[in-house]
């Protein structure tokens, strides 16, 4: 069987936590956060679309709290279209938004300890 590690493992870097009542523009957050780490921020894939930020590991996908499922599905993406580790910086600006964080952490945890397979079906008309 091939060894596709994308498909086996997520991993999720980085809750970014801001107690102000500012909030920033997720492109802010990446700018900041792509910048520390040395990356390609808004790498352009085959296709059209833009990574995150891509480090010399990890495809990075940005989401604020309630974008957190749709998150972790362009990280998987990112990942095997790079051959880097899929990865999630969750962007939490309000307290109450922990729900997402401990959602996306279930997610995290449970991939990181099952053999992960992503089962398929198409249904369409006709």
């Amino acid at each position: 069987m091939p060894r596709i590690w994308c498909s086996r493992y997520i991993f999720f870097l980085l809750l970014i936590y801001s107690g102000t009542a500012t909030a920033y523009t997720e492109k802010e957050y990446q700018k900041v956060w792509c910048d520390r780490l040395n990356g390609k921020p808004e790498y352009r894939l085959r296709g059209g679309s833009r990574v995150g930020c891509l480090t010399s590991k990890y495809a990075v996908e940005f989401a604020k709290g309630p974008k957190w499922a749709e998150a972790i599905g362009q990280a998987l993406f990112y990942g095997v279209e790079t051959n880097r580790h899929p990865a999630v910086v969750l962007i939490q600006e309000d307290p109450r938004e922990e729900r997402y964080w401990k959602r996306l952490k279930q997610v995290s945890d449970k991939l990181k300890t099952k053999r992960f397979i992503l089962k398929i079906w198409k249904f369409s008309k006709g």
